[in-house]
């Protein structure tokens, strides 16, 4: 081999080994990136509460319909024009305010026409019994027959007969008079005024003057599933159960007021039961016609564990929520629920006082995930 073909086999042999030296290197570098640790995950930002052990009520809820206490069809008892409608519609009235005048003229011209019938008949009375006094003093003298004194006698009883009916027709004209004043037979506020002044009226018309309806107190109906009936009536037989009223769209309480009335039959078409309760009104909260919701307490449940509605999730298996554990990492926990009470759920099983569970922010989270609290604007998680 020459010197020169020795040189060249010397530089390939330098080239392999220098070349060899650097893969080894760059494995040696990929090794040791890939035997660095990942970057771990972000903490998820939630929002937590505790679970609390409370005494909390134990109610029924439904939709319920105000009803007036009581509702009077005013109507007319004669006939006449009406001259007085002393109300506006809408206006809240006092017992024996006076509402509507009808002519008076009438019944008073009847009136002093039985009063002058009733004068003239009494005096005929007082004759005649005047007359039947002397001819019994003349019959115990056996100047007159007892046929002459049984005439005088039974014209006497005639007389006072008749004087007894003029007097029952004047307290009748007296009576149609007063009923040309139309008074208010209850507390209440008026509606929509049918007949105004100038119409006449007619006597037990079909068509009412107006309506009144008493709202002071006040009763709400409502019907509740006929599997509760034992408990309420149960329940009812030992207190007053109170009942609350607020309008659909809110969780404001409105009224409260007591239970005043179970229905004598459970409605079979619905399987629910009607209940009316009634309530003091004092402010006007409630009126006839609405609609409101309304909560019947049956009793206080105590120890029980309470948590948000907003952290019970559902899923394929039933009902969960996260429960956050001291290392700040989630558990995903299975629970039953045995009610809802507004905001609040009453947890029978799965919970225990005192632990942290997610409610808002459930839906980044998996089993294991890092979480960290996030704070609401006023600074409180």
């Amino acid at each position: 081999m020459t010197k020169s073909n020795k040189l060249i086999l010397s530089a390939i042999v330098c080239a392999a080994v220098l070349a060899g030296t650097l893969f080894a290197y760059k494995g040696a570098e990929l090794r040791a990136q890939d035997a660095k640790p990942a970057k771990a995950a972000p903490a998820i930002p939630v929002s937590i509460a505790t679970v609390a052990q409370l005494t909390v009520a134990v109610r029924i809820r439904a939709i319920g319909n105000v009803e007036a206490y009581s509702t009077v069809a005013l109507k007319a008892r004669v006939d006449g024009q009406i001259v007085e409608v002393n109300f506006k519609e809408g206006q809240e009235v006092k017992k024996g305010a006076v509402l509507f005048k009808i002519d008076p003229r009438p019944f008073e011209a009847t009136l002093r026409q039985t009063e002058a019938n009733l004068m003239r008949d009494t005096a005929q009375k007082e004759q005649a019994r005047s007359q039947e006094r002397r001819y019994q003093e003349l019959l115990q003298k056996n100047f007159v027959s007892k046929e002459a004194y049984a005439q005088i006698r039974t014209n006497a009883d005639t007389a006072e007969a008749v004087a007894l009916g003029s007097k029952a027709a004047v307290e009748n004209a007296k009576l149609q008079l007063e009923y040309c004043t139309i008074r208010s037979p209850i507390d209440g506020f008026v509606g929509k005024v049918m007949l105004q002044i100038g119409n006449m009226a007619k006597a037990n018309d079909t068509n009412s003057l107006v309506i009144i309806n008493q709202v002071r107190p006040i009763y709400v109906n409502f019907a509740v599933p006929e599997q509760r009936l034992s408990a309420i009536r149960s329940l009812m037989a030992k207190r007053k159960l109170s009942v609350e009223a607020r309008p659909p769209d809110s969780d404001r309480v409105t009224a409260s007021g007591t239970l005043s009335f179970v229905d004598n039959a459970v409605d079979m078409t619905t399987g629910t039961i009607r209940l009316k309760a009634v309530f003091t009104n004092v402010d006007n909260a409630l009126w006839p016609g609405q609609f409101v919701s309304t909560d019947l307490k049956l009793y206080d449940q105590t120890d029980a564990l309470v948590v948000p509605t907003q952290a019970v999730q559902t899923g394929p298996n039933g009902q969960f929520v996260f429960v956050v554990k001291p290392d700040m990492t989630t558990e995903v926990r299975a629970v039953q629920v045995e009610r809802s009470d507004g905001a609040d759920a009453i947890i029978a099983k799965g919970l225990e006082k005192g632990e942290q569970v997610v409610v808002k922010g459930q839906l980044r989270l998996a089993p294991g995930a890092k979480v960290t609290i996030a704070k609401s604007p006023a600074g409180k998680s």
